[in-house]
């Protein structure tokens, strides 16, 4: 079922199946499985909420008529509003709780979908997407941290932190563009529906037992040093965290690469219009990404198994990336489709294995801190290459500019191969294929 088929279902379609046996009539909470069930839709319907202007874009362009360029700022505005939120509000929730802020993300959230609705021009198209990053900034931290919490099982919160924002990404992109082409009022459906889900979801999160200890502050001085700008590390874990940074800055860029240039590539190269085709480019990569992280997470009981899967996952996203060039170099679509197919069950596999290493190695007392400091440097890769993108294509063109960001991927998905075979050795194993064989360090 896609997103947009989903949301049209009504309400039991926005809210995970929670039967009154597991709602405690004494306290009015959710338990844990269903709670986890709960965050999982709220963290997938906000990553769905990225990706669904995307499919508009091509009707923006010829409403208001910008070029290629004002689309990357608009991306790139997204991306850098998303990184100063992480950068101020990433670790917040380790002091005031999970669901405070994961409430004040939904209630801004809701507000840039409003202005979505009501724009008549780019300058509201990046108010929008600014309250937009914000929002998602401020929810990422407080989520994934709340994910792993409330994880009934090891596998479960890495499998879901992975495969959240592929199927949200993917499902928004393709859910976006099935309504823009064929319902009514394609500018403004998909923003009440999504505004609709996500107060629904509001509700089902008032149940959500809190996952975390609201410590609160000292004084006004730990108050302003805890909402400074800031990327920090526990010492006890710093070197096992940069081994995987490699891994994340490929996936990301990837992801940038599609959300940024796309829409102009599927237009552009191919001769492929409308709102449908502007998402099926997403909706490929990220599908393709949350099928390899489900079947990377039966690979991966451990953190040791996790680098391994890294390794592999980047070699498959380094053979994907290849294909889409030939496919650009040819003018072939379906070339292009496949290497993006490829490409998105490595980045599913890299991802997932990453986000296993990550979860391992976080202290509980700061989980919301690193995952904070993950996404920053992640969204870092992300749209840093996106906003260089938007300056670049408008002087040597589209698929020169295209054809250097991917080779940029590869050489950042082997570069995450070589990181993890160090980072492997340094800890006296090798990485080598999973098999049989190979046990769990």
């Amino acid at each position: 079922m896609s997103f947009g088929q989903g949301m049209m279902s009504g309400r039991s379609a926005l809210t995970p199946h929670v039967t009154t046996l597991e709602l405690d009539s004494r306290t009015g909470r959710l338990s844990r499985r269903a709670a986890f069930r709960v965050v999982a839709v709220v963290y997938f319907t906000i990553m769905a909420s990225s990706s669904a202007p995307s499919p508009l874009y091509p009707l923006y362009r010829e409403e208001w008529g910008f070029g290629a360029s004002v689309l990357t700022v608009v991306f790139a505005v997204y991306a850098l509003a998303l990184l100063v939120s992480l950068l101020v509000v990433g670790g917040l929730s380790d002091h005031i709780g999970r669901k405070p802020v994961v409430f004040a993300s939904i209630g801004l959230l809701v507000v840039s979908l409003i202005v979505f609705a009501v724009a008549d021009g780019v300058g509201w198209l990046i108010a929008a997407r600014v309250l937009q990053g914000v929002a998602a900034g401020a929810a990422t931290g407080a989520l994934t941290a709340a994910i792993t919490d409330l994880s009934p099982t090891p596998r479960s919160g890495p499998l879901v932190n992975s495969l959240a924002p592929a199927i949200g990404l993917a499902g928004g992109g393709m859910g976006a563009g099935l309504l823009v082409q064929f319902a009514p009022w394609p500018t403004t459906t998909v923003y009440v529906l999504l505004i609709a889900a996500l107060l629904a979801l509001a509700g089902a999160m008032v149940a959500v037992p809190e996952s975390a200890v609201a410590a609160g502050f000292t004084d006004r001085r730990h108050l302003r040093r805890s909402l400074t700008p800031t990327v920090s590390l526990p010492a006890s874990i710093r070197s096992a965290f940069w081994a995987v940074m490699p891994s994340l800055v490929a996936t990301w860029s990837l992801g940038g690469f599609h959300l940024s240039l796309g829409p102009s590539i599927m237009r552009s190269e191919f001769g492929l219009t409308g709102a449908v085709a502007a998402g099926l480019d997403i909706f490929t990569l990220f599908t393709a990404g949350a099928a390899g992280a489900a079947v990377a997470s039966r690979l991966v009981t451990d953190a040791a198994r996790g680098r391994r899967v890294m390794a592999v996952g980047a070699l498959v996203l380094v053979v994907g990336v290849g294909l889409d060039l030939a496919g650009l170099a040819t003018g072939t679509a379906a070339v292009y489709f496949a290497g993006t197919a490829v490409s998105g069950l490595g980045w599913g596999a890299a991802f997932l294995g990453a986000m296993r290493v990550i979860g391992a190695i976080a202290p509980p007392d700061d989980r919301a801190g690193v995952f904070s400091t993950t996404y920053v440097l992640s969204y870092l890769a992300f749209g840093l290459p996106a906003v260089i993108a938007g300056f670049v294509v408008g002087v040597v063109g589209l698929s020169v500019t295209a054809t250097v960001y991917g080779g940029y991927v590869i050489a950042c998905a082997l570069g995450s191969v070589v990181a993890t075979r160090v980072s492997a050795r340094r800890a006296g194993r090798d990485v080598r294929p999973l098999g049989p064989d190979r046990q769990p360090a």
